[in-house]
């Protein structure tokens, strides 16, 4: 699937952009604070439903305007959908094909971008939240299932809590805990089977990338020498006394290990950041085995905290992925990636197409 055509309102410093991609290679130029990465945002929004640099909707919304509106349209095995997502200061709205949608994951299971910035380093360093929801972007690509089991998952988990507060029965929070333990054990088995098939991927990429060993190990959210059950069980006094779960899928955490150490403590900024592009490409590279040709991948001025020898490795791996690419940089001779077949310039805002998409 790729992303055939772009319409942006009122984003950011974006007040009107109506764009053409190519489906292989789309490259922005442009001074920095010029917009680029703005433009990245809102493609990121149009498949992920939310922003990757703030969770604020008044912040995407050009000063002095009430909302934005960002549409797409993503082709498909002959077939076009068209993909719109309005946003005000407070709420948003998504719609396919004219039909309102249930939820974000409906954007994403017809154009599912990833993305690779200056701020990738933060999968590593940042809490367990942010490798959480990596983890589980993936086990949604390769696992049908897995949003079903996911809500329901949570939704135990929320009757659970409610039920935990004083002014509860106390009796009722066991009532959920038969669906908490089948749906956090089905969620457990995707992830640990997501991770088997992303370990051996992403350890040939650290390779390639640092030259180091990367392994991963998960941690489930609950002791290593307990069961999901006999955690809940052992938990239960603590959860009564401060009125939430304290075990369960929901605390999971992916261990990122260089040469056997957290990779946070043995490796630098810059390593930190190819490590974090190595499991993203890692990702996409599972995402592509199973839908050759379903992915997306944004680039933000790559060569950022790069010398040349690692950005020239990033950058052919980059280009050997069959995904749609959208990057951007200062100057129009990035190295490693080949022609564009679209080229814009970007400036205050306005995206100027330069070369036409073949």
């Amino acid at each position: 699937m790729t992303l055939a055509r772009l319409e942006v309102d009122e984003f950011r410093c974006i007040e009107r952009a109506e764009l053409r991609f190519d489906p292989h290679y789309n490259l922005f130029v442009g001074p920095n604070a010029s917009g680029k990465t703005s433009l990245l945002e809102a493609i990121f929004f149009l498949g992920r439903g939310r922003s990757f640099r703030t969770r604020r909707l008044d912040r995407l919304v050009r000063q002095g305007k009430d909302g934005f509106r960002v549409v797409g349209w993503v082709e498909s095995a002959g077939r076009t959908s068209v993909l719109g997502i309005g946003g005000s200061r407070q709420t948003t709205e998504i719609r396919i094909g004219g039909t309102a949608a249930a939820g974000a994951a409906e954007l994403a299971s017809h154009f599912p971008p990833q993305i690779i910035d200056p701020e990738v380093h933060k999968l590593l360093e940042e809490g367990p939240q942010r490798r959480r929801r990596f983890l589980d972007w993936g086990v949604f690509h390769v696992e049908p299932q897995f949003l079903e089991v996911w809500q329901r998952y949570h939704r135990a988990l929320r009757q659970r809590n409610a039920a935990l507060k004083p002014d509860s029965d106390p009796r009722m929070a066991s009532v959920w805990d038969s669906e908490l333990l089948a749906a956090g054990g089905r969620l457990d088995e995707m992830r640990r089977a997501y991770l088997d098939l992303l370990s051996p991927t992403l350890a040939d990429y650290g390779r390639q990338l640092l030259g180091l060993d990367v392994t991963l190990a998960y941690q489930a959210g609950w002791a290593h020498d307990e069961s999901f059950e006999q955690a809940l069980v052992r938990s239960a006094d603590r959860d009564r006394r401060f009125c939430i779960t304290h075990v369960g899928v929901h605390r999971a955490d992916v261990g990122v290990r260089v040469e056997g150490q957290l990779a946070r403590e043995r490796v630098s900024r810059g390593q930190q950041k190819l490590l974090a592009a190595a499991l993203t490409l890692a990702q996409l590279a599972v995402q592509e085995a199973r839908a050759p040709g379903s992915g997306a991948l944004l680039l933000d001025d790559p060569a950022a905290e790069l010398d040349g020898e690692r950005l020239g490795l990033l950058l052919e791996l980059v280009r050997a992925l069959n995904v749609q690419l959208f990057v951007t940089a200062l100057r129009p001779d990035l190295p490693g990636l080949g022609h564009p077949g679209a080229l814009f310039h970007v400036e205050h805002g306005r995206i100027t197409p330069v070369g036409s998409p073949g």
